[in-house]
This record gives structure tokens, C-alpha cells and sequence, in this order.
């Protein structure tokens, strides 16, 4: 979030060569087989060199591989898989100098004991979907505990995920280190990143499988960048651990990440204010200024839901506590926003001042909470309030200790809690005399500090790339314990694989340049097809001052993320959306009520991921994984299975192409033409509004726009009907906090359109939003006549966007009919 550092695209790209190059020479391959025991789901190995292989089911369709070059497993634990992995029963046949493992679904490892080592993975039908290299076999160094596998790959298959990644859509061919770092101002194609996410789902002429890399050291994957026939991960620690996600019969993307979540965990329906639109600045710097934003929105008209404190509310950045001098009355100030629908989010960095006479420094020295050095003193590094002390959150001591902080800003009326500079992130020394190279050690802990490891002690290195998403849990996990009625609200600028089960994440220091907004969609797309469902992007950028066109089209294209945010650092000019003066303030405003309109349809996807681990914002692809040219599209993507966005990422553009995939057709949200599916159109995207379009056969919830998520309940509902073929739709409802959900405390509408009949299902409505309405778009003139539950209606056609509005009765309606 704060440093001013920069650095050359060159400098980064060497970097990480030389990050992601393996130990090569020093590597010595596992051997063949030479010993065997029949373990329920799968096999022990012992290798020749000394080294043990377990290889067996996870579930009938997800296999895992372990492989630890000392002979000696590790404890089974995780910090990205809640409790043990589960384990399915395998059946054995000897084949020769091989051995076939089966699982209940028929789903096939074929394990080659001799000359070396080699595994193979069939999916139920006999198909291939890894294999391992036998020119690179799976290979350790004794010396260093450096581990890796590589596994062979056709030219055309194409991988996605890897968490926050500055680099194309598709990651084939493609560098990468995992290893959480703090790399403001960050141009495309520079890694790692804030976020280090081990996992990729692979596809290839429709057919996906995906893989997630275990280890929490740092470690790379090369995926057909040094070879295109073959990829290759490994690890500068730890045990070669990974599993491999078939797909089931299916192979679909989403039948991968569904696996891959059922493992990892998936993240909790949020919050339905935390998904309305997000107001922030580094900072402002004072109580009245905080209220004078919130009512400046509130006149102006623009709907909003959260305000941010950044660190400049704090007494010398100390956390939970505010800055008596510029914010006297925090509480006060608190009733205010909430008295006009507003909430509140504070940051909360991990550093703890070093100042005995700090409270909360006082009460982590006394319970040994912190982070030590390996001589067992306190470990101390700079950050923003001075010399700091940092909790270890790999120990549950430090995490409980550490939530049970936030009730001093709960109680004070404070909603939601930022986590940031934790990758960990620090600053030089001030005696620092080497280069400031921006991935340099002194820019985070040292390697050899401590940690407890919940258990299993070990030091930075190993627990490294897992800090951040630990102090999300202890911050999660605390807000949960404290306020047990409410769903908590955390944001995390860096994580690990399961990140999910705690926090929404962002993309960390972007900065205000189209290309910057460009790369916005494919690190957000694949985000989310790593399990992180919650994600955005600081609109604006925030390393400095965008246009007032940029930010424009910054907001349309954010429009429509889960996590919309404005955010920007302390030097910006102002990011409010009257900034730019009026013109821009009404297509700003329109930007946002095309947001608050679309809620109930985005909170429904935030159901169906915690359900399905399907995520809200979806690449082309997901949906469509036959269509090959969807694998490459870098500038669209899907609002669940029925939206397609094609934000506008060029200077001066009015218009732009749009790729509509094939397997459908689309209906343009603004004029109601027609697009079919497998090709690609010109299309108007005047600059007041978002190139946007419905899938034919879709039923999508559209809300009256409302100034802020507590007025929706209030608010009538829509459904848009999009003619053209036939399809389903579903609205979810429930309370918008809480957990009364999960007791049934919810209701579900769902509506079918078949031919000229749309049905209807309405569960009784406890105090929900009311269906008042059905729209249907895409049709080419009014129909003759519309009959709901038989009885003919008059509805209001507008041949300009060829939509017909018909109001409804009530919600006992079943079936709306457009005669012919």
C-alpha cells in the first residue's frame, strides 16, 4: 500500500529467471522402487535413493502425491486444508514392472517402479491427464532440501490460476515464483506478487485437471517456458506434496475447482454491504473530513456503502488506537455514518511499536506472542510506526491474542478490518547501505527467524508465504469469536492457497495507466479460479493520478468485480467520483448504480460459491472450455454464467470488438440486439457507460438503485428475462448478515422460461426483497398479447432497447405467457 519504490520491467524479468531456475546439477533423481506396502487409498514407496513416495486417492477423483527425500514424512497438516485430508479406497493390480491403483469412480494410477520412478494419471474414461517427464524424474537435493517433478504437456494446453499473477490470461510458457512480496507500482509481467497460490487448473481441446502444489517454501513453476514439452515445480524446502483434480467423468474447470475448494475450503457468503461500492484514500486525515465525504455522497446522490481509515487515524500508527488530535470523537463520528447507511473499515498492520508503554506491545512481550530470532530475543523490524515487534501468527496463542484486539474497534462501532503490509513487509534498516533492489531480503523478515508453526516450529522461510493469510485468520477467526452474530469483513493484501475460508484480497499498489487497468482482468479472472472468490482491484490505480477518462472506465470495468474500491495513496489527486467535475461525476454515478441494480444477482453468486466453489467473476473459458479462442481472451469476462462484460481498457476508445463465445448467444444490455455465439462483433461503448450483455435463456434479478445496501430490502425487484432461448434463473435472499441462512432462514426464487412461458417459483416472502416485476429483453416487437396465470396484462414496450416491462400482481404469480 505505501511505498513510493519503482523499478524497471527489465530488472524484474531477470529476477525472476533467476528465482525460478532450478537447482539443476545438484538434483539427483529418487530411483527406482525397491520397496512397497499396500496403504487403503494407494501405496508407500521406497525409492533407492532413500527417498519415500505415497501415492494413492484423496477423493475417487483427486489424487495426491507425496514424495520426502529423507525417508520421513512430515506430520499430515496444512495451514491451506482445514483438518486432514480426507482419503479414498484404492484397489491394486501388478502389471509387470508397474502397479495400477483404481478408484471407485475408475479413475487409474499406473505407477512404473523401474528404471525410475514414474507415475501416470488416467481419468475414468482411460484418458491421460498427467504424466510424469521420464527425462526429468522426480528429483531432490540432499543438501539444500531443494525438491521438484516435472510432468510432460502438449504444446496447446494452456494453464490459469496461480493466485495474483501479472501475466496473461493463460500461464503457459510462463516463469513463476511463488513467494509473498511487497512490490508497489508493479508493471505486467514482474513476479512474484502479494499473493502465492500454488494451484492451476490445466486445459486442453475441453478438457481441464488441476494441480496444487502443497509446500509453503518458496517455489516455482515453470511451465513450458524453458521446455514446451514439459512443466516443471518444485521447492527450496519441504516435501514434494501435490494433487492432481481430474475433473471427475466431466473435466470441466468447474468441476476442478469445485474439488480443489472441497479441499482448500471455501470462502463464507459476505456480508451484503461489503459488496456494495467502497470509498477510500491514504487518507483522510480527519473525522470531518471522513463525514464531509459520506455527505457528500448521500447529496450528490451516489450510492455507497463503506468508508476506509487509513493509517493516519492511528496514534503514531500504533494499531487500534486513533489519533486523539485529528479524531477526538471516534464514536461519534461512527453513529454518523451508520445513521446514514455507511460503514466502516480500518487498516490493521501487523507491526506492534516497540514502545514499553504501549498497552498492546506490553501485553504481546508478556505473552510471547512475537516473532524471535533464532538467539531467542524479540525479533525487531521498521515499518510505519518505528521499530515494531511482529505477533507470530502461526501460533494459536499469538492469533487469539491477536483477535481478541478488534473488540476495543467493534465496540466502538468499527464494521470491517484491513490486513495489510503483511506479506510480511518491511522497511530498510537506516543503516542500510546495499542496492534497493525491490525483491532484496531486507524487505521482509529474515530467513533464519522463528516461528511456532502451530507445533511445528520452522523457520521464515517455510512459514514465510503463509504469514499474511494467518494474520487474516487470527483477524477472521477473533471478529468471528467476538461478534458470533455477524459475518465478519476482512480484506488481505497477501495469502496462501485457502486464503478463501478468511478474507477478500485485492491487488496491492497498482498504478493509474491503461495498461495497469488492462491487467486488471486477466489477475482478477484467475484470482478467482484459484479459489478466491472475493477479489477486486483499487479502481483509479494507486500509485498516483489517473485521468479523469481512465478512472471513468476504471470504474465500469470494477463495476462489476466482487470487490469494488476506490483507493489511492496519499500524493493522488482527489478519487472521489464528483472529482472530475460534473460530466464525469453523472457517468461515475451511473457506474455505481449499475453496481447496486445488479447486487441481488451478485450476491446470488456468492451463494452458489459457497456452495459449488464456483466464483462470481469468471474468464470466458470456465464457462465455455470447448471454445478455443475463449482460452486467450485477456480483455472480457463473465458475471457468473449470464453476464459478459467487455470493458473499454484504451485511451479514446468509443468503440471496441467484442468476442462473444461459442455456445451461446448474447443480447446487449443497452439496445437488446442480438450477438451470436463464436463470433466476434464491433460494438458501441460510448463513454458514458460499460459494454455489457445477458446470455440468451438467462434470468438475471435487477434491483430499483438504492443510495446504499440497507435500503434494498425496501427496494422493488425485477427479473430480466433474456429472450431467445430457453433457460433458468435463481434469486437467494436472506437476511444480508448473519447465519440465520444456514438454519433455512432464506428463500430461493427460481424461474424457467420454455418457449413463450416464463414459470415462476416464489417461496413466501418473510421480509424480503419483493418481486414487482418482469422484464423481458431481446425481443424484436411487442407480442400480440401477455397473459400472467391466463389473464391478459398490459405491459410497457420500449422498441428503442427491445425490452417489455410487465408489472406483477403479487408474488403468488406462476406463469407469465407471450402469446404469439
Amino acid at each position: 500500500m505505501r511505498s513510493t519504490l519503482r523499478f524497471p520491467v527489465a530488472a524484474c524479468a531477470a529476477l525472476v529467471l533467476l528465482l525460478s531456475t532450478p537447482a539443476g546439477a545438484a538434483l539427483r533423481g529418487v530411483g527406482k522402487v525397491v520397496g512397497s506396502r499396500a496403504l487403503d487409498d494407494g501405496l508407500e514407496l521406497k525409492l533407492s535413493s532413500g527417498a519415500r513416495v505415497r501415492v494413492g486417492f484423496v477423493t475417487p477423483d483427486v489424487v495426491r502425491v507425496r514424495m520426502t527425500p529423507t525417508g520421513r514424512f512430515d506430520a499430515d497438516v496444512s495451514y491451506a486444508i482445514e483438518g486432514a485430508p480426507p482419503r479414498s479406497k484404492a484397489t491394486r493390480t501388478k502389471q509387470g514392472a508397474a502397479t495400477q491403483l483404481r478408484s471407485a469412480s475408475g479413475t487409474r494410477i499406473v505407477v512404473q517402479h523401474a528404471p525410475e520412478l514414474a507415475i501416470s494419471v488416467f481419468d475414468s474414461a482411460g484418458r491421460l491427464v498427467v504424466a510424469d517427464d521420464p527425462a526429468r524424474p522426480m528429483a531432490f537435493n540432499a543438501a539444500d532440501g531443494s525438491v521438484e517433478t516435472s510432468m510432460r504437456r502438449d504444446d496447446y494446453e494452456l494453464y490459469y490460476g496461480f493466485g495474483e499473477k501479472t501475466f496473461p490470461m493463460s500461464r503457459h510458457q510462463q516463469a513463476m515464483v511463488m513467494w509473498n512480496a511487497d512490490v508497489p507500482d508493479y508493471p505486467a509481467g514482474h513476479d512474484p506478487s502479494y499473493q502465492a497460490i500454488p494451484f492451476f487448473i490445466a486445459l486442453h481441446e475441453g478438457r481441464s485437471y488441476g494441480l496444487f502444489f502443497n509446500n509453503t517454501w518458496r517455489s516455482w513453476f515453470d511451465m513450458g517456458k524453458l521446455d514446451p514439452h514439459r512443466y516443471s515445480f518444485g521447492a527450496k524446502g519441504g516435501e514434494l506434496d501435490y494433487y492432481v483434480f481430474t475433473g471427475g467423468a466431466e473435466r470441466t474447470p468447474a468441476g476442478v475447482l469445485r474439488d480443489y475448494t472441497a479441499l482448500t475450503g471455501r470462502g463464507a457468503l459476505p456480508p451484503q454491504w461489503s459488496l456494495g461500492y467502497h470509498q477510500s484514500r491514504w487518507s483522510y486525515m480527519n473525522q470531518e473530513k471522513v463525514l464531509d465525504v459520506a455527505q457528500q455522497f448521500r447529496r450528490r446522490r451516489i450510492p455507497a456503502d463503506v468508508l476506509y481509515l487509513d493509517i493516519d487515524h492511528m496514534d503514531g500508527f500504533r494499531v487500534f488506537t486513533w489519533n486523539a488530535g485529528t479524531f477526538p470523537a471516534p464514536k461519534t463520528m461512527l453513529d454518523s455514518l451508520h445513521e446514514q447507511g455507511f460503514r466502516a473499515v480500518t487498516i490493521v498492520d501487523p507491526g506492534i511499536k516497540l514502545d514499553p508503554n504501549f498497552p498492546i506491545y506490553q501485553s504481546g512481550r508478556a505473552g510471547d506472542h512475537f516473532v524471535k530470532r533464532p538467539d531467542g530475543s524479540e525479533l525487531h523490524e521498521k515499518v510505519w510506526p518505528g521499530i515494531c515487534a511482529f505477533p507470530d501468527f502461526t501460533s494459536k496463542a499469538a492469533r487469539d491474542w491477536f483477535g481478541s484486539l478488534y473488540r476495543s474497534a467493534l465496540d466502538l462501532g468499527v464494521d470491517g478490518f484491513w490486513n495489510d503490509m503483511n506479506e510480511p513487509g518491511v522497511f530498510p534498516p537506516d543503516d542500510f547501505k546495499g542496492p534497493e533492489i525491490p525483491l532484496g531480503p531486507h524487505r521482509t523478515f529474515p530467513l533464519d527467524v522463528r516461528h511456532d508453526g502451530d507445533g511445528r516450529p520452522g523457520n521464515h522461510a517455510q512459514y514465510h508465504n503463509v504469514y499474511g493469510m494467518q494474520m487474516a485468520r487470527a483477524s477472521f477467526e477473533g471478529l468471528k469469536k467476538l461478534r458470533p452474530e455477524k459475518r465478519p469483513m476482512v480484506l488481505t493484501r497477501a495469502g496462501f492457497a485457502g486464503v478463501q475460508r478468511y478474507a477478500a484480497v485485492w491487488t496491492g499498489d497498482n498504478s493509474p495507466t491503461w495498461g495497469s487497468l488492462a491487467l486488471t482482468i486477466p489477475m482478477l479472472a484467475n484470482l478467482s479460479v484459484s479459489g478466491v472468490p472475493f477479489v477486486g482491484a483499487d479502481v483509479g490505480g494507486f500509485m498516483g493520478s489517473p485521468s479523469a477518462e481512465l478512472h471513468a472506465r476504471w470504474m465500469q470495468a470494477a463495476s462489476l468485480t466482487p470487490y469494488f474500491r476506490t483507493h489511492s495513496n496519499d500524493v493522488s489527486a482527489p478519487r472521489e467520483p464528483w472529482a472530475f467535475g460534473p460530466e464525469y461525476e453523472r457517468i461515475n454515478r451511473a457506474a455505481i448504480e449499475l453496481r447496486y441494480q445488479l447486487l441481488p444477482y451478485l450476491y446470488t453468486l456468492f451463494e452458489e460459491n459457497e456452495r459449488t466453489g464456483r466464483p462470481p467473476m469468471r474468464p470466458l473459458w470456465f464457462e465455455y472450455p470447448a471454445d478455443p479462442r475463449a482460452g486467450l481472451v485477456e480483455d472480457q469476462y463473465l458475471l457468473g454464467a449470464d453476464l459478459l462484460a467487455a470493458p473499454v481498457l484504451k485511451e479514446g476508445q468509443t468503440s471496441r470488438e467484442v468476442y462473444f463465445p461459442k455456445g451461446a448467444a448474447w443480447i446487449n444490455w443497452w439496445t437488446g440486439k442480438r450477438h451470436e455465439g463464436g463470433a466476434t462483433a464491433k460494438v458501441a461503448a460510448p463513454l458514458d457507460r460499460l459494454p455489457l450483455f445477458i446470455r440468451a435463456g438467462a434470468i438475471v434479478p435487477v434491483s430499483a438503485v438504492t443510495q446504499h445496501t440497507g435500503e434494498m430490502r425496501d427496494a422493488p425487484l425485477t427479473l430480466l428475462v433474456a429472450r431467445g432461448a430457453d433457460g433458468s434463473g435463481r434469486v437467494f435472499q436472506d437476511a444480508g448478515d448473519g447465519y440465520g441462512y444456514l438454519q433455512g432462514q432464506s428463500r430461493t426464487i427460481t424461474a424457467r422460461q420454455q418457449g413463450q412461458s416464463l414459470r415462476l417459483e416464489m417461496p413466501e416472502n418473510r421480509g424480503y426483497q419483493r418481486v414487482s416485476a418482469i422484464e423481458f429483453i431481446g425481443l424484436q416487437a411487442r407480442p400480440p398479447a401477455v397473459r400472467i396465470d391466463g389473464q391478459e396484462v398490459e405491459g410497457a414496450f420500449d422498441a428503442a432497447t427491445r425490452r417489455l416491462r410487465v408489472a406483477l400482481p403479487g408474488e403468488h404469480v406462476k406463469q407469465v405467457l407471450l402469446a404469439d
